[in-house]
């Protein structure tokens, strides 16, 4: 039997994240009369997660994924230039932050070291007005980080922080999960930051890049996801604003190795197997009715879809759950659209650029990636090449966009953004155009589904699935996949997985107690 997965009592550099640890019990499922068998449905990060805390405690495992690989929204496929060199394509960029403490933690299962990673020196931002900012060079402990932020910026001064209604803006200072939403979710971010007084310029440049990392508008994303995220990645971490990214494509950093794993931990892995619906079995409590078929029954369900896949299937099983749970499933939206096109150029843009630069003020430009500088595929087409792979990210576009519009609009505004590249000329070009990512809207957070639901042999799992905990995006994803193992093995009296988060408050004693005062109307939990 496998022995138990430990990680390290110290995640990252910040001393003060906090340990959420799992119920005790045996240490494995062999004190059981019947292996527990295990479906998990979907592949993605949340899927891989929950196989990934099952099977590490005996269970039997079966993975179906209804792409053709694993990864999810962190895919990628294989493509081939005219030569035969390989031309990889995914989804685009995905910052792995070092406050990911559970995905780091998977990510360790397959490399313990996470050589895998490769550090990015900064992440500028640019509005189209020329102001810029960096986070490079920032101390990583609030509120310094904070401070000297201010002291350097050039769109946020000393004076703009006196202009600002400092009871409203408090509230950033005073985080904790679940009581910001209880404060906050019935606000959009935009009126939030609006109502503080927060400087115009400030607002556009910092905020609404990460508010449309969310692939949202601010008018349509709930302040109290905003003030968590720039919690978790400012004012309530150690860990610093600047990320990792895999030096190689996913398919070979990541989904390659993890399905070599899953398979050495005795799970199933089957792709290409579109799961419809979860119905009632004969042997066992439940059977999957799927595109192809899925002889075996099971004792328990992960649901590890996407937004629509989950509301698909829930839609299919007739009794599955509550008719009040079935309604808030329902309910779960998608993101707007957003666009990934990829450019393998015949010439290369500067060297002095950022791997990554974060965009705003533009119709449609979100963010510039240059590959070339970071991942060895490209690196190594730019090598042989003399050019350049450049990737531009459209996030939060109109319903149904005209695809050519919006790449042509894309690559003028990126011109005048990168003017070396007025010239290039690509030899090939890759598209993503997708709406599969959750809206998390005003007033959403009380009917968003949780990892529990009404059958307890049923559990769900993803970045769309509420957690009283201060996570977002992948971490949120990882997090919701090992919650849902831990969720049944405690059903079976088998040891969970510790988890681990940033505070789930705020980091300065002094701001808290401000934010604190009658004038300054507070989350409840925190």
């Amino acid at each position: 039997m496998l022995p138990l997965w430990s990680p390290s009592e110290a995640p990252g550099r910040d001393r003060a994240a906090e340990k959420v640890p799992a119920r005790a019990g045996r240490p494995n499922a062999g004190h059981l009369d019947r292996v527990p068998r295990v479906a998990v449905v979907g592949g993605g990060i949340a899927g891989v997660a929950a196989a990934v805390g099952l099977a590490e405690r005996g269970v039997q495992v079966t993975l179906l994924e209804r792409g053709d690989d694993l990864g999810g929204r962190v895919t990628g496929w294989a493509g081939a230039h005219a030569d035969g060199s390989p031309a990889t394509m995914t989804r685009g960029f995905h910052a792995f932050f070092r406050q990911y403490y559970n995905l780091r933690a998977l990510l360790r299962r397959v490399d313990p070291d996470l050589r895998m990673l490769r550090p990015i020196a900064d992440y500028p931002l640019r509005h189209k007005n020329g102001t810029a900012e960096s986070f490079l060079g920032l101390p990583l402990r609030p509120p310094w980080n904070v401070a000297s932020f201010v002291l350097r910026s050039e769109s946020f001064t000393m004076r703009d922080l006196t202009r600002m209604r400092l009871p409203a803006a408090s509230r950033l200072f005073d985080v904790a999960v679940p009581g910001v939403y209880e404060a906050l979710d019935d606000v959009d971010a935009d009126t939030f930051l609006r109502d503080m007084a927060f400087p115009e310029a400030a607002r556009h440049l910092a905020f609404e890049v990460f508010s449309r990392s969310f692939f949202a508008r601010p008018d349509a994303l709930s302040a109290a996801e905003l003030a968590t995220m720039f919690h978790i990645y400012f004012l309530g971490s150690s860990e610093g604003l600047l990320f990792d990214v895999p030096a190689d494509p996913y398919p070979t950093s990541l989904w390659g190795p993890f399905r070599r794993h899953l398979t050495s931990l005795g799970v199933e892995v089957r792709t290409g197997v579109a799961v419809e619906s979860v119905c009632p079995g004969l042997e066992r409590r439940h059977r999957l009715e799927a595109s192809t078929d899925v002889a075996d029954e099971f004792d328990a369900v992960v649901l590890a879809c996407d937004t629509a896949g989950l509301r698909e299937v829930v839609d299919r099983s007739a009794g599955l759950g509550s008719a009040d749970w079935r309604a808030g499933v329902a309910r779960v939206r998608t993101a707007p659209p957003f666009l990934v096109s990829r450019f393998w150029l015949d010439r290369p843009a500067n060297p002095d650029r950022a791997a990554f630069l974060g965009t705003s003020g533009y119709r449609h430009l979100d963010n510039i990636s240059v590959l070339d500088s970071f991942e060895t595929e490209s690196a190594a087409w730019r090598e042989r090449t003399g050019g350049s792979v450049v990737e531009l990210h459209a996030y939060a576009l109109d319903p149904e966009p005209d695809l050519d519009s919006v790449v042509a609009a894309l690559l003028d505004e990126a011109r005048s953004v990168y003017p070396e590249l007025r010239g290039a000329k690509a030899l090939r070009v890759e598209h993503v155009l997708r709406e599969d990512c959750p809206l998390f809207a005003p007033g959403s957070f009380a009917t968003r589904p949780t990892v529990a639901t009404p059958d307890p042999t049923v559990v769900l799992a993803g970045d769309l699935v509420r957690v009283d905990l201060p996570v977002a995006l992948m971490e949120r994803a990882a997090t919701t996949g090992f919650l849902a193992a831990n969720h049944l093995l405690d059903g079976w009296g088998v040891q969970g997985h510790d988890l681990w988060t940033v505070p789930n408050r705020g980091r300065s004693r002094v701001l808290r107690r401000g934010a604190r005062q009658p004038s300054a109307p507070r989350s409840r939990l925190a």
